[in-house]
């Protein structure tokens, strides 16, 4: 079931969020101050990839007061506009309930691209 989700999710859109992010991601690796921020970007494309199936821990240890810092940093430059993004994709989604998956998707999201640091997505072991 999650296999075919995740289809309909990159077929309604999901494809383009994942070459948004690679994109940012390369972008921000080209310089040696935006490496950490690259790697976050690719987190984030990694988990819009496969959206369904994958759940967001902390990672352990827990990046600690170097982790804060990066988030507030992160929340400052591209940050708040991503997850304003995912926000206002979940409402478009939500409005009809076919779309009711892929907006809790967008949700999901919506977490770790405003918080990235000291988290991951992972798959669920059933």
């Amino acid at each position: 079931m999650n296999l075919l989700l995740n289809l309909v999710w990159l077929i309604l859109g999901g494809f383009i969020v994942v070459i948004a992010y690679l994109l940012g991601g390369i972008l921000l690796c080209i310089t040696i101050i935006g490496i950490p921020f690259g790697i976050q970007c690719f987190k984030l494309a990694g988990l819009a990839l496969m959206p369904f199936g994958a759940e967001i821990r902390e990672k352990e240890p827990p990046g600690g007061p170097v982790a804060v810092i990066m988030n507030v940093i992160w929340i400052i430059l591209p940050g708040l506009e991503l997850a304003a993004f995912h926000l206002v994709m979940a409402a478009l989604f939500a409005i009809t309930i076919i779309g009711l998956p892929i907006a809790a998707q967008h949700l999901k999201m919506t977490r770790l691209a405003l918080l990235p640091f000291g988290f991951e997505a992972r798959d669920r072991v059933i």
